[in-house]
């Protein structure tokens, strides 16, 4: 078979197509356009851009939370408050609260156990009750209890309705 003439295209060996060879091994074939500049886009405001974190700021480990519908709407929009996602959040206030294990201590005081205070202030009543109950029969049948054991009893009954007062408005306030 014989060759073409150089730059002259061969025959088609495949669908007709003439065959161009390339210049060079790995070259620019003589058709092709010379290939355009490309544009660099604009760059955002540098101002915008975070400051890559040292290796030492950099959070590596992740925890997971649970949260109920409540707690979860509750601290998205305390997030978007603060200007900042969910997770950071979570992160930066927990944080702050380990900053102050004291004061956090007493911020962090759950329904959990203000409710364990209620029911302990309510079984106090109840026994001081049941002891009000005793003196009030003893009354009723003609006998004359010690008036310091009245006393006694009076008073342990205020102290009590105070306590499961006092829980009840804790619990309130902190829903």
């Amino acid at each position: 078979m014989a060759r073409p003439a150089p730059g002259v295209a061969g025959a088609d060996r495949s669908q007709g197509a003439p065959v161009h060879q390339a210049a060079t091994e790995g070259g620019s074939q003589p058709e092709e356009k010379p290939a355009s500049r490309r544009t660099r886009r604009a760059t955002k405001n540098a101002s915008r851009k975070r400051s890559p974190k040292t290796a030492a700021d950099k959070r590596s480990y992740v925890c997971s939370v649970r949260l109920n519908e409540t707690e979860k709407s509750l601290l998205a929009t305390a997030a978007a408050a603060a200007r900042t996602s969910l997770p950071a959040f979570l992160a930066r206030s927990a944080l702050a609260a380990a900053r102050d294990p004291e004061h956090a201590a007493g911020a962090i005081a759950g329904e959990r156990e203000l409710i364990s205070e209620l029911f302990a202030a309510r079984r106090h009543l109840g026994h001081v009750g049941n002891n009000l109950n005793q003196l009030t029969r003893a009354v009723n049948s003609g006998d004359r209890p010690a008036d310091a054991h009245l006393d006694a009893v009076l008073t342990a009954v205020r102290r009590a309705t105070d306590r499961v007062q006092a829980a009840t408005d804790r619990l309130l306030e902190h829903r």
